[in-house]
């Protein structure tokens, strides 16, 4: 079945057919179709239409694999959604601008493809010596906000996948001071779209050997490629390190995101400490006597 080319969308045509990649297949499917179902993400607009999509391309391995894992979804009447790819073009010197309306139009996928020099903006008011990452992905999401209203679209999709969620979460630990992460699901501050990551569950190196073995053209980000030590690189030599020394670690990390326990943590805003009260009746059926609170 997935090896029958009347069967499965052309972002499959050339699939490897070794079981190996196979499973890699199936189980990158699956978890995204768990993300999907467990978060809620298919809202039905109050209009009774069909729920529109923007899925946002970059050109790198993550992006590739949630636009074919969500067409195979939707191409196994899975994924009741209209899907349109958009790749933004942020005006970066050496940016192979026809790479990705190419392989969309091959592929038959219905997409958009914007232009916004945000690179000129990023290298103007960023002080040097410091970080891109910060303003140039503010400029980014602005206007992937801005081309999913125009387009109809009622969530922009992300390739955010496990990995990134678990670096995100050690970052605001260690730099921010807070418990947090990026979430698969959302809505914007302006309340109008919803913004979805349908690979919270797949591990960034199931994301590599699918684009890998797809042989999908992978555009690298010069931008903040560019810079060494950025505190997510750091983060992620950190979790390399205890995943060699313990593999299977990161998953672990990642179920304690999902079986949060407000009462042993610290935030009075999350649990009510001070209503907390001692059971008397139960106190006096143990020992008889009933404690003085001093």
């Amino acid at each position: 079945m997935f090896d029958d080319h009347d069967e499965i969308h052309p972002l499959f045509a050339g699939a490897p057919s070794t079981t190996e990649f196979k499973k890699l297949r199936k189980r990158i499917v699956r978890y995204a179709r768990e993300a999907i179902e467990q978060y809620g993400m298919v809202e039905r607009p109050a209009d009774g239409s069909t729920p529109r999509w923007l899925v946002c391309l970059s050109g790198g391995k993550d992006s590739y694999t949630l636009l074919a894992v969500l067409y195979e979804l939707k191409w196994r009447g899975l994924l009741p959604v209209d899907l349109l790819a958009c790749n933004l073009d942020q005006g970066q010197p050496g940016f192979p601008a026809t790479v990705l309306p190419e392989f969309l139009e091959k592929k038959g996928v219905p997409n958009r493809i914007e232009y916004q020099d945000t690179y000129s903006i990023v290298m103007d008011k960023v002080p040097e010596g410091r970080t891109f990452c910060a303003l140039c992905s503010r400029l980014r999401r602005g206007n992937l906000y801005r081309v999913a209203r125009e387009e109809g679209c009622t969530a922009v999709v992300l390739g955010h996948h496990r990995d990134d969620i678990l670096e995100t979460f050690f970052m605001n630990l260690f730099h921010g001071g807070r418990l947090a992460t990026m979430p698969p699901k959302l809505v914007n501050e302006e309340g109008d779209l919803f913004v979805y990551r349908p690979l919270a569950h797949v591990a960034e190196a199931d994301c590599e050997k699918f684009a890998r073995a797809m042989n999908y053209p992978i555009i690298p980000c010069d931008l903040c490629g560019s810079q060494d030590g950025l505190q997510r690189q750091q983060v992620k030599q950190i979790l390399d390190g205890w995943e060699k020394n313990s593999p299977g670690r990161r998953q672990v990390m990642f179920r304690a995101l999902m079986n949060a326990r407000p009462s042993h943590l610290l935030d009075p805003k999350l649990f009510d400490f001070q209503g907390l009260a001692l059971n008397f009746d139960k106190i006096e059926e143990n020992s008889g006597e009933i404690p003085r609170l001093r």
